[in-house]
């Protein structure tokens, strides 16, 4: 759900004109959506909002169909996005403090975190001009493929246009489960904005070099130059189903179930796991036996928190 917040706040904002604070976690995203008066919006004739249907008179209606983007667009609508966030000004902190661009006063000793952050911030309002910045890029990267997941949106959108996937829109008179965490989360992230630092809140105005940030982010273009079967061995090799990586004891057991999470007998076997490697690991508590979907597997005992 995390992947499609910057579009979502986006899109709120052209259609309804509104600043719609936004909060996005693993489970979902969370919108706070300011009181509005519907016919002073000017939406009644727009496409999001049908004929004929109620809508509480304190509340723009959003719903389901914002939520939809064409596959073609969505790309570029989260990557013009990103720039402004809180995330990308800490992300950029950390790449330039990796690429040594934050010098210290003194190299055998840490720089606070709050003078990291001042000269990040200097440095961003410089970088942020020259498009082909690599530190700017390389924030953008992590941004898009390792947080929101841009390549697993666009792929969602594209089954939400062929039907494969179906969109149901819900009123509920109270929180779901879920969504109760997220507004604990909401309230966490937004009781103490104020205070957070100024290179977080500050948004940035960047110039990207579109060709370069494709080529970073390896569009398919370039990922067609991938061999297939490398991709697939080094898929197997990930996974512990190559000869090389077969397990030889019950400490190997132990690895499989720390690295590779709950797995089951049949998949413990078919990568050369023996049958009482894995009782052997209970007896010692050091594995559990867990039900995950309807089926019976282990996990490691590190785990069991998690899974309980």
């Amino acid at each position: 759900p995390a992947r499609g917040a910057p579009a979502l706040g986006a899109r709120l904002s052209e259609r309804y004109g509104m600043d719609a604070q936004v909060m996005h976690a693993d489970d979902g995203i969370v919108l706070r959506l300011p009181d509005a008066d519907l016919m002073s919006l000017d939406l009644l004739d727009q496409t999001p909002v049908k004929a004929g249907t109620e809508y509480d008179a304190d509340q723009a209606p959003v719903g389901a169909a914002d939520v939809v983007f064409d596959k073609g667009e969505v790309d570029q609508v989260v990557t013009d996005q990103v720039g402004g966030s809180a995330l990308f000004a800490s992300r950029f902190r950390e790449c330039a403090a990796r690429a040594l661009l934050l010098p210290r006063r003194n190299p055998g000793r840490r720089t606070p975190l709050w003078q990291q952050r001042q000269r990040a911030s200097q440095l961003l309002q410089v970088a942020g001009e020259f498009g082909s910045f690599p530190i700017v890029l390389e924030a953008v990267r992590e941004c898009l493929q390792d947080v929101f997941d841009v390549p697993g949106l666009v792929e969602l959108m594209g089954d939400l246009e062929a039907r494969k996937v179906r969109l149901v829109e819900v009123t509920t008179p109270e929180p779901s489960p879920f969504a109760r965490s997220l507004l604990f989360g909401y309230v966490a992230q937004f009781l103490y904005e104020g205070d957070s630092p100024l290179a977080e809140r500050r948004a940035a105005a960047l110039s990207l070099d579109s060709r370069l940030l494709a080529e970073l982010l390896g569009q398919a273009e370039l990922r067609e130059l991938l061999d297939a079967e490398v991709l697939t061995e080094l898929e197997r090799e990930l996974l512990w189903l190559t000869e090389d990586r077969r397990v030889k004891d019950a400490e190997g057991v132990a690895d499989l179930l720390r690295l590779l999470g709950p797995l089951t007998d049949a998949e413990l076997a078919e990568r050369g796991a023996e049958p009482q490697w894995a009782r052997e690991l209970a007896s010692a508590r050091r594995a559990i036996r867990v039900r995950v979907a309807g089926t019976d597997h282990w996990a490691a005992i590190e785990d069991a928190g998690r899974l309980r």
